[in-house]
Formats: C-alpha cells, structure tokens, sequence
C-alpha cells in the first residue's frame, strides 16, 4: 500500500528580481516522513519552506494538502510579540484553536516540561538566543500538527540543546522537513533526503537513508552526470568538427543534423552551467611564529555577576593545538574566549601571552559589520584593492573568492544574508595573519560546502586555535582537546567527543556528580595522554565514505583488471592486430587503475592513522 501523501508542491517556481531560485521543482512528504533537506546558500531552501507552510506563493505551480492538514512551521529566526512571557507567547499560540480553558492549561504545561523552561512568568526578551529556539519549536509543537516544517533548528542552540531536539523529533513528530546544515544531527533524525541544487537537472536530488547514505548516493549521482557530460562533449566535439568540414546543406539529411549538432551544443552548455559549482576560498594565514608556547594560563579564575565561570584553570595553547570548547548556553564559553584573547581580565590566575601575540576573532553576533556599509567598504575600507598574502588582490576578484558578485558591492551589509555576512567576516580576518584564532560559533548560517572548505582550512592552520561550535562533526574534526563548561565553575577536559558523549552518558545514569571544582590538572593530564599527538590531522567526512568503500572499489577494478588479461589472452583476436591493440590499452589503463587505488588506500590508512593517534582511540 503506498504511503499517504499529506503536502506536495507541483512544478513550482520562484524567482526574486532576475534571479531564479528553483523551476519546476514537484516534491511530496509523506505520512510518517522524516526528511532533510540541504543546497548551497541561496538556492531557495527557506522559501521553498514558506511556500510548504503557505507563507508565501509561488510564482506558479501549486500547493497541495490533505484535508484538514495541521501544519507547524519553525523560521529561522522567530519572533514574539514585545513584552510577553514565556507562558503568555505559548498561551497565544493557542488562541486559534478554540481550546477550553483547562486543555489550554494543559497543552501549555506540557509544553513547558518539554521545553524545560524554569520559570513560565520569564519574559522572552531575556531569553538567550538557545531559549527563543527552544520556545519556538515547542510553541509549533503545541497544535499537535502532522507536518513539522524547521528552519535550521539547531542553529543557536547548545548541544545539549541539539541532544534535547533529537530525542523530541524522535518521540514526538509524526512527519517533518528540516533544513539545516548540521551533519550529524541529520545523520540522527533523518530518514530522506533533498539537495536543493541547480547542478541537477531537475533542481532536486532525493536520497532515501541517512546522511551518509546520502552522500553516497549522490556521489554516484555526480559521476554519472559526469560520465554523461564527458560523453555529451565527445559527440559535440564530432559534431563541430563535421561542421568546420562545410557539410552541404541542400540535402534534408543533413539539414536535421546541422539542426540536431545546434542541440547538442546547447544541452552541452546548460551540463556545464549546471556542473560549475563555486566554492569559497577560506585560507586563513598563520603568521609563522615558532614559539612553543602562545597562550598558558596559570590557577585560572573569573566570575560574573557573582556568578563562577572558570576555577583554577591551567591550560597551555601552541602552534598546531585546537582548544575545542563545550557547555550549555550561558556556561561561560564566550568569557573564557575572551579571557583567552585579553579583552578581559581575569579575577584570579595569570594568563601569560608570548610577546606580540597575534589574536584573530570571529564573534558570535558579528557586532563589528558595519550594517550600514555597502560590501565594497566591508571588503576594501580604502581602495578597490587587498592585500593577502603580501600580494595585491583586486575587490572583484576577492569578492569572488566569497562568492559575491559585483553587483552586490554596493549593498549595504543588511542586506546580506546570514550566511553572506559569516563568509564576509571570514574575507575580513584572513587579510590579518595569526598566531592564535578564536573562533565562536563560525558555522551560523554556512551551508554544508563552506563548511567542508572552512573544515580543511582550519586542519591546516598551523597556529594555535580555540573554537567553540555547536557543530559536532567540525568541533570533533579539528579539536585535539576538548574543554567542557558546565556554568558553575567546574571545567573537565576530553580527549575527544566521543569521550564526552561517553561522560555524559555515565552522568545521566549514575547522577550529578559532587559539587566542588573538579581536578583540572588530572583531567587535563588524562586528555592530553590519550593525545599525544596534537595534530588536527585525519580523515575528511569524505575521505572516511572513500575510505569505508575502498576494499570494494579495489575488488571491484581488480575483477576489471582480471577481464581486461583474459580479453587480451584471448587467441580469438591473436591474428586482428586492431581489436589486440584495444584490449592492450584497456589492460594497461584497469592495472593503472588498480595501482592508484592501492596508492590512494595507503594514502587514507596513512592519514586514519594519524587521525587514531591524535584521539587516542
């Protein structure tokens, strides 16, 4: 029995000024549904979420839904009305519903346990940025709809608070579209997914699975479109040289194919428009300091407010260590980074820096863009040049390397969208050589492509770095320690993520532990002796699907190999020195193709190697 559809679009499409976001692009959700849906920024994913949600219309096409369809939806960035509490903006979300009083009570109660909110009466406008998220998708929660529609959900949230998510979506939502660009939380919940791209043909490619299947299938997907490209370019190629042969064109024979070589000329060139796929250029530029030591902070101790962020804390930061940073929203991460960078002072300790420290910072609010500005001044405060690297770049082509283009220069930064302004504070910090690089929340608004690039630029880094995201796949990449604050003063140190995973778990079934300030010296030697290696070596998230399929691959081409010999010894084609010929080639290209791939596996062992090494697992 197939599965009841209960929204679909049909051949919808949306364009914004002159440019075009998706065309003619059909999808469904299905009863019981748990879907993914990704794409490269500004390929129409949010508003293809508000076309669903039937927030806005589509240029032309259709929306259709079951009868009697509840549908929750949870933006991006949501809003409340001013001055209300937490229970009051529950409460008014339920106004529609024509609830008696005593299931409205309910339903809000409900909400707040599930929210773990700790005081129903707190106004919204004192909630972190982690809270709004909590509210509003329990808030969509609360009519009990059959479609949940979520618009980077985990953004702002803590991972905790992402851990929190999972375990909600898993129990309580009956059919739901996500877009985010968290990898492992799609791994997690998801059962389908979307890639929202213009490379495909039909503007969407589906993969049903997880994440990584995900990401297999659509390997294959692209070399195949690659094969067929190749193949479109051969027949082209035939093509145009028949035509520089002057062909006569009274016959109607050869009219058509005059006709049908103008095709294959224009399919070729929409394959290729659809193929190239820009990628930003993130390589930020170490000063080259050789000092040992950049950063060591002595019996550490800061409070606000009266209340304990860090104790007694020791730490030492060098050339190629990444401190990875955890803990709730609020924990106190952003003051231990600032600490770490001398905007603030602490209140007990030392924290001794190497002479000329050179301190580069992303901030989580993205507080020094200018929102006024045009892009041209963000980019180029004087000129219509930069200079990276001691090599005079000029404003397009560095815009370009973000992937702006130059008719956005002179819009002001407002105008940008999140993930545009987290690639422009990028652009602006890799003019600045570092020694050490403070990261906070860098991924906010980055689509999956940044995020790989963004990735391997920081395994690169040969400075120091200190990083705190909510993306777990990054943070247990790059990390060579991790650090866990928990808000009351107390820091424990990890070798990796797993073994926080595994800490936490212990905690949740054998309880809080003592109170007190934890042995920061023990839990900093025990990390750092499961890691030995400080290097933020290893495999990519790419290089380990490679890797896991590489016994295949190799069996496969060696079975190649074996029918491309046999073909040869064949003593049916002994006396036809053309089809003999063939086959030797054909020989010759499966054993190069044999010994790459063994090359390429010793290669990925090589680098998986270092990866256990520096995580001591």
């Amino acid at each position: 029995m197939a599965p009841t559809i209960l929204l679909s679009c049909e051949s919808i499409s949306k364009t914004y000024g002159v440019k075009p976001l998706f065309d003619d692009l059909s999808l469904a959700l299905f009863e019981g549904d748990h879907v993914g849906l990704v794409g490269p920024n500004g390929s129409g994913k949010s508003t293809l979420l508000k076309i669903l949600a039937g927030l806005e219309e589509p240029d032309c096409g259709t929306r259709s839904m079951r009868r009697q369809l509840r549908v929750g939806y949870v933006p991006q960035d949501p809003t409340f009305a001013a001055g209300v509490t937490v229970e009051e903006a529950l409460a008014q979300a339920l106004d529609a519903e024509g609830l008696d009083p005593h299931e409205q009570a309910g339903r809000v109660a409900k909400a707040l346990s599930i929210g773990s909110f700790p005081a129903a009466d707190q106004p919204i406008a004192t909630l972190s940025g982690g809270s709004k998220k909590r509210l509003a998708i329990v808030r969509a929660l609360l009519s009990e709809p059959d479609v949940l529609l979520m618009d980077e959900p985990t953004n702002h949230l803590d991972v905790d608070g992402i851990l929190w998510l999972e375990a909600l979506l898993q129990a309580r939502a009956r059919a739901f579209l996500v877009v985010s660009h968290d990898r492992r939380f799609l791994e997690s919940v998801v059962s389908r997914m979307l890639e929202l791209n213009r490379c495909y043909p039909d503007g969407v490619f589906e993969a049903k699975g997880r994440y990584s299947d995900f990401l297999e299938q659509r390997d294959a997907r692209l070399l195949a479109q690659a094969d067929a490209q190749a193949s479109l370019a051969n027949r082209v190629r035939r093509e145009v040289e028949w035509l520089r042969r002057g062909p006569k064109a009274r016959t109607t024979k050869a009219k058509a194919r005059v006709e049908s070589a103008g095709q294959l000329i224009d399919e070729l060139d929409r394959a290729q428009a659809r193929a190239a796929q820009a990628q930003a250029g993130i390589d930020f530029v170490s000063s080259g300091r050789k000092s040992k030591q950049l950063v060591v902070a002595h019996r550490l101790g800061k409070s606000l407010g009266g209340r304990p962020i860090v104790k007694d804390l020791d730490l030492l930061l060098g050339p190629g260590r990444c401190l990875g940073l955890l803990g709730p929203n609020g924990s106190g991460k952003t003051t231990l980074l600032r600490l770490l960078a001398g905007t603030l002072e602490p209140d007990e300790g030392a924290i001794v820096r190497a002479e000329g420290l050179r301190v580069v910072s992303f901030e989580q609010h993205r507080d020094s863009l200018d929102q006024t500005a045009t892009l041209r001044r963000t980019l180029a405060p004087s000129g219509d040049a930069v200079v990276y690297r001691d090599r005079s770049v000029h404003l397009v082509s560095w815009a370009k390397r973000f992937l702006f283009r130059p008719e956005q220069l002179d819009l002001p930064v407002s105008r940008l969208s999140g993930g545009e302004q987290a690639r422009l504070l990028i652009a602006r910090l890799m003019l600045r050589p570092a020694d050490l690089l403070i990261l906070d929340e860098p991924t906010n608004d980055l689509d999956i492509p940044t995020l790989d690039v963004l990735e391997e630029s920081l395994l690169e880094f040969p400075g120091a770095l200190v990083l705190v995201t909510h993306d777990r796949w990054l943070l247990d990449r790059v990390s060579t320690r991790l650090l866990a604050l928990d808000g009351t003063g107390r820091a424990e140190w990890f070798a990796d993520y797993a073994q926080w995973e595994t800490a936490q778990a212990r905690k949740a079934e054998t309880g809080p532990a003592s109170e007190g300030p934890c042995n920061t010296k023990r839990d900093q030697a025990e990390a750092e002796a499961a890691t030995p290696a400080p290097k933020r070596k290893g495999l990519s998230y790419r290089e380990q699907q490679e890797w896991s399929k590489m016994e295949q691959t190799i069996l496969r081409a060696e079975a190649t190999l074996a029918a491309c010999r046999a073909a040869v010894e064949d003593p049916a084609v002994a006396s036809d020195a053309a089809a003999l010929h063939a086959r030797c080639t054909a020989l010759d290209e499966a054993r190069t193709a044999v010994e790459q791939l063994y090359a390429r596996w010793a290669d990925l062992e090589d680098k998986r190697g270092q990866s256990v090494g520096s995580t001591g697992t």
